[in-house]
Protein backbone atom coordinates (compact mmCIF):
# COMPACT_ATOMS: atom_id res chain seq x y z
CA UNK A 1 0.00 0.00 0.00
CA UNK A 2 1.49 3.36 -0.93
CA UNK A 3 1.67 6.42 0.72
CA UNK A 4 1.15 10.66 -0.36
CA UNK A 5 4.36 11.46 2.30
CA UNK A 6 6.27 9.11 0.83
CA UNK A 7 5.70 11.31 -2.70
CA UNK A 8 7.22 13.86 -4.15
CA UNK A 9 3.74 15.99 -4.35
CA UNK A 10 2.70 19.58 -4.17
CA UNK A 11 -0.67 20.24 -3.07
CA UNK A 12 -2.44 22.53 -5.97
CA UNK A 13 -5.75 23.12 -4.02
CA UNK A 14 -7.16 22.48 -0.83
CA UNK A 15 -10.25 21.54 0.98
CA UNK A 16 -12.45 21.18 -2.08
CA UNK A 17 -15.38 19.45 -2.99
CA UNK A 18 -14.60 16.27 -5.99
CA UNK A 19 -16.82 17.98 -8.52
CA UNK A 20 -14.49 21.18 -7.88
CA UNK A 21 -11.55 18.88 -8.49
CA UNK A 22 -12.86 17.30 -11.66
CA UNK A 23 -13.39 20.62 -13.10
CA UNK A 24 -10.32 21.92 -12.26
CA UNK A 25 -8.53 18.62 -13.73
CA UNK A 26 -11.23 19.38 -17.11
CA UNK A 27 -8.70 22.18 -17.77
CA UNK A 28 -6.24 19.96 -18.98
CA UNK A 29 -5.72 18.42 -22.68
CA UNK A 30 -4.66 14.64 -21.31
CA UNK A 31 -7.10 13.69 -18.84
CA UNK A 32 -8.19 10.02 -17.64
CA UNK A 33 -11.64 9.24 -15.97
CA UNK A 34 -11.43 6.36 -13.38
CA UNK A 35 -13.89 4.77 -11.15
CA UNK A 36 -13.49 5.22 -6.78
CA UNK A 37 -10.76 2.59 -6.53
CA UNK A 38 -8.32 3.04 -8.60
CA UNK A 39 -4.74 2.54 -7.86
CA UNK A 40 -2.16 5.33 -8.11
CA UNK A 41 0.93 4.98 -6.86
CA UNK A 42 0.06 2.16 -4.62
CA UNK A 43 -3.16 4.66 -3.19
CA UNK A 44 -6.72 4.00 -3.90
CA UNK A 45 -8.69 6.85 -4.81
CA UNK A 46 -12.14 7.66 -3.40
CA UNK A 47 -14.83 10.12 -4.46
CA UNK A 48 -18.14 10.53 -6.85
CA UNK A 49 -17.71 9.00 -9.98
CA UNK A 50 -16.24 9.49 -12.16
CA UNK A 51 -12.74 10.22 -10.17
CA UNK A 52 -10.62 12.20 -12.98
CA UNK A 53 -6.99 12.28 -13.46
CA UNK A 54 -4.90 14.46 -15.61
CA UNK A 55 -1.17 14.57 -16.91
CA UNK A 56 0.64 18.10 -18.03
CA UNK A 57 4.24 16.99 -19.12
CA UNK A 58 5.42 14.15 -16.80
CA UNK A 59 3.11 15.22 -14.07
CA UNK A 60 0.31 13.94 -12.65
CA UNK A 61 -2.85 15.53 -10.54
CA UNK A 62 -5.09 13.87 -8.72
CA UNK A 63 -7.74 14.35 -5.90
CA UNK A 64 -6.62 12.87 -2.74
CA UNK A 65 -9.20 12.94 0.01
CA UNK A 66 -8.27 12.53 3.70
CA UNK A 67 -10.77 11.60 6.36
CA UNK A 68 -11.51 14.43 8.38
CA UNK A 69 -9.58 17.00 6.37
CA UNK A 70 -11.25 17.17 3.07
CA UNK A 71 -10.03 16.35 -0.50
CA UNK A 72 -7.16 18.02 -2.37
CA UNK A 73 -6.12 18.26 -5.42
CA UNK A 74 -2.51 16.93 -5.75
CA UNK A 75 0.76 17.49 -8.23
CA UNK A 76 3.10 14.38 -8.56
CA UNK A 77 6.14 14.96 -11.12
CA UNK A 78 8.09 12.67 -12.44
CA UNK A 79 5.07 10.15 -12.50
CA UNK A 80 6.16 8.63 -15.89
CA UNK A 81 5.25 5.11 -15.01
CA UNK A 82 1.88 6.11 -13.42
CA UNK A 83 1.11 8.06 -16.60
CA UNK A 84 1.57 5.38 -18.87
CA UNK A 85 -0.37 2.64 -16.63
CA UNK A 86 -2.70 5.59 -17.38
CA UNK A 87 -2.53 5.47 -20.94
CA UNK A 88 -2.70 1.80 -21.50
CA UNK A 89 -5.51 1.38 -19.24
CA UNK A 90 -7.34 3.95 -22.00
CA UNK A 91 -6.19 1.50 -24.92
Amino acid sequence: MGCLESLPYEIVMARISFSEARDALSRYREKYDVLPGYEIFGIRLIGVPPVRIAVDGDAVFFPFTKPCHGTFLIKVPGAEEEIEKLRKKKK
